[in-house]
C-alpha cells in the first residue's frame, strides 16, 4: 500500500533545528504531505551502559511497532547517540521498503568535532539525514552518485559533500516503485 503522507516525530529534541523546518524539503522530494508531531518514549531500555549509546536496532523496531501507521512513512528524530552492534555509531537507519526510520541529530553538530557551532551546517546535515532515511523506506538503496542524498555517509564530511536531493536515477526509481 502506498503511503498517503509522511510523519516526522520529534522525541525530546529541543534544539533550534526542528522537523517542521525541513517539512517542505521532504514534501518536495517525495511528493507527499508531511505531518510533524512530538512523541514520548522512555529510552532507558535501549541504553547500553558499556557503550554509553542507544541501540538503534531496538529503537527502530519500537518505532515501527508503536508509532508507524500503514498510511504513513514515519521518521523518528532523536538527540541521543545511536549505534548498531556492527558499527561504532550511526546517524540513522530505516527499514528498506518499510514504514519506519530513525535519525539522530547527536553527531551532526560541529561542536562534537571541535569546530565552532554552526546552526546552518547542522540544519543541512539534519535535512539530508532525514531525507536519506525516508529514501530507504521508499525502497531506495545507497547510491554511487557523489551528490545524491542516498549516498552512504560514514562521516559528517560525507554528509556535507552530498546534496539534500535525490539524483535523477534515484528519483526515477522512486517513481517506478511508488
Amino acid at each position: 500500500m502506498d503511503p498517503d503522507h509522511i510523519t516526522l516525530i520529534s522525541f525530546g529534541y529541543s534544539g533550534k533545528v526542528l522537523p517542521k523546518d525541513i517539512a517542505l524539503d521532504v514534501e518536495r522530494e517525495f511528493y507527499l504531505p508531511v505531518v510533524v508531531r512530538t512523541g514520548y518514549m522512555d529510552l532507558s531500555e535501549f541504553y547500553d551502559p558499556a557503550r554509553r549509546q542507544y541501540n538503534g536496532n531496538t529503537i527502530l523496531f519500537k518505532i515501527d511497532e508503536e508509532f508507524a501507521s500503514d498510511g504513513s512513512k514515519t521518521v523518528a528524530i532523536f538527540s541521543v547517540d545511536l549505534f548498531i552492534p556492527i558499527l561504532t555509531y550511526i546517524y540513522g537507519q530505516a527499514f528498506l521498503n518499510g514504514r519506519a526510520g530513525i535519525a539522530s541529530i547527536h553527531r551532526l553538530g560541529n561542536e562534537l568535532y571541535g569546530l565552532p557551532k554552526n546552526e546552518e551546517v547542522l540544519f543541512e546535515r539534519f535535512r539530508k539525514e532525514v531525507i536519506h532515511e525516508l529514501g530507504h523506506t521508499f525502497g531506495l538503496i545507497h547510491c554511487h552518485s557523489t551528490t545524491c542524498v542516498m549516498r552512504s555517509s560514514t562521516y559528517v564530511e560525507d554528509i556535507d559533500q552530498k546534496s539534500h536531493q535525490l539524483c535523477n536515477k534515484c528519483r526515477a526509481e522512486l517513481k517506478t516503485n511508488h
